[in-house]
């Protein structure tokens, strides 16, 4: 039986055989940072052959489900088999199977992140004091990404995920700046083994009553997503738009109309200040809501609000950390307690990584330390977040928002094998007392041991195995460089060998 003890002495051989090969190919196929990404996405080969989907028995560890019939198992196993979770369930035989020895470990579903804008993951450390804030650098550097720097970026960004146990993530494109670049984040997409969603939007800056490129998003779904994908099933597409807090009303309803035609699901920011410019009621009388719409933030919704998305199962995204950044009216601790007080069906989410690290333990444990109801507020009397509620936003709902219910989200026997192993027995994590509490309270991304995503091991004895991060690391330096030098400002680089990275 392979343990996490003997993985160790034999990484440096021959464990996992293709799936450790693959760094190696990916550094012979990588292209230096500045190189110009090709025109025509599918006529490039992936940087390495993938990792296989083998038949794996998960044993002996605690096991968080998600599945209100299976519930929290104090120790069982979960036996994968060519990407399927096949059983659930203690002491499982299975001639065969690989065994991933879970003892003192804690196996749960892979985590879902409803919003990231993955083109500006290399930007995480733009931001600074004296006024450069988010939307500062955001605006003064979005024009100087050219698509290498987007596909080194959405790269470096997707092996963070995967690092951290995030196996689906809506990659919320608000840059889109022309055709080359949506390519390159799709080149990013198919090189990296994640499931997504990968939403087509709009070039910052776009004239408010100018439409998205909605020519462009024809052609991505004929190239990307017709009869051959190169995906296998992991990446759908999406749209997302302005909304009309960045494009004239007229345009926003003209747009759904678009993306409607189309049969796409779509999102769209609320705010996250004032005017509430998101009428619920009138867009649940326009046909506009449901469970293929996303919002994000709506800090600023009323209960009223709230319970017409509860009423049409329209979804929410709640971004915790950036609402208490950027959320300038309200608080963000009454909205989410009255969106849970309705109904709403709640995910998490990064939004940006230069205002939430991609950690959703992080982001987990500060949702469930600030929703709790205060005397004399509308939320006095309601229940307290809990772990497992917490838990279900950070998978399961999550999953459900991006119309991936029956395919991840929880460890059901027939969907995909998209887990985690977390370890216990670390100094942060032992003693498990309540296993739920373990994870939310506790774990970190180091905690991670294991990463299955679709049923392809990822990660492995806290090691990536499906990543160059040397190669990934080296191109994302390369293009922040350059974005920076592009930029200038406080973002100049110094002037010294090895300093801009």
């Amino acid at each position: 039986m392979l343990t996490r003890r003997t993985l160790g002495r034999q990484l440096a051989c021959v464990v996992l055989g293709s799936t450790l090969a693959a760094p190696a190919l990916r550094r012979a196929a990588a292209q230096p940072a500045a190189a110009p990404l090709a025109a025509a996405p599918l006529a490039a080969a992936p940087l390495a052959a993938a990792p296989p989907r083998g038949r794996y028995l998960v044993k002996g560890g605690a096991v968080i489900t998600v599945d209100p019939a299976l519930g929290t198992l104090p120790r069982a196993d979960v036996l994968v088999n060519d990407g399927v979770i096949e059983r659930v369930g203690p002491d499982l035989d299975a001639p065969g199977a690989e065994v991933i020895d879970a003892a003192d470990c804690i196996v749960m579903p892979g985590l879902v992140d409803s919003h990231y804008h993955m083109w500006s993951a290399l930007g995480r450390n733009y931001i600074g004091d004296g006024g450069y804030e988010y939307f500062q650098a955001k605006n003064a550097t979005a024009p100087h990404y050219a698509p290498a720097d987007f596909y080194n970026s959405v790269r470096l960004g997707l092996a963070e995920l995967a690092n951290a146990g995030v196996t689906t993530v809506h990659n919320w494109c608000n840059n889109t700046r022309s055709p080359e670049h949506a390519d390159a984040e799709l080149r990013a997409h198919r090189d990296s083994l994640l499931r997504a969603r990968f939403a087509y939007g709009h070039r910052d800056g776009l004239p408010r009553n100018e439409l998205i490129n909605f020519a462009d998003i024809d052609r991505v779904r004929r190239e990307w997503f017709g009869d051959a994908p190169p995906f296998e099933g992991l990446v759908h597409l999406g749209v997302n738009l302005r909304g009309p807090g960045q494009s004239e009303e007229a345009v926003f309803f003209r747009e759904i109309g678009l993306v409607r035609e189309r049969g796409l699901p779509f999102a769209t920011h609320a705010g996250q200040a004032g005017p509430n410019r998101i009428k619920a009621a009138d867009y649940e009388r326009r046909g506009f809501l449901g469970p293929d719409f996303l919002l994000c933030h709506y800090i600023v919704g009323s209960p009223e609000d709230f319970a017409v998305l509860a009423r049409t199962n329209t979804p929410l995204s709640f971004s915790t950390h950036s609402e208490f950044r950027l959320g300038a009216d309200g608080d963000p601790r009454a909205a989410l307690m009255a969106m849970r007080k309705a109904g709403v069906t709640l995910t998490l989410s990064f939004d940006a990584a230069s205002l939430t690290p991609p950690n959703m333990f992080e982001l987990m444990r500060v949702t469930w330390a600030m929703s709790v109801p205060w005397k004399g507020t509308p939320s006095e009397g309601q229940a307290p977040l809990g772990h497992r509620e917490t838990i279900a936003m950070a998978t399961i709902n999550g999953a459900r928002a991006l119309g991936l219910g029956e395919v991840t989200g929880s460890l059901t026997p027939g969907k995909r094998a998209d887990l985690l192993v977390v370890r216990a027995d670390a100094l942060n994590t032992a003693p498990i007392g309540q296993i739920e509490t373990t994870i939310v309270q506790s774990a970190t991304p180091a905690n991670v041991d294991t990463v299955l995503a679709d049923g392809r091991i990822l990660k492995r004895g806290g090691r990536l195995v499906a990543f160059d991060t040397e190669t990934i690391v080296r191109d994302a330096k390369a293009s922040s460089l350059r974005v920076r030098q592009q930029t200038g400002g406080v973002l100049a680089p110094p002037n010294c060998p090895g300093c801009g990275g």
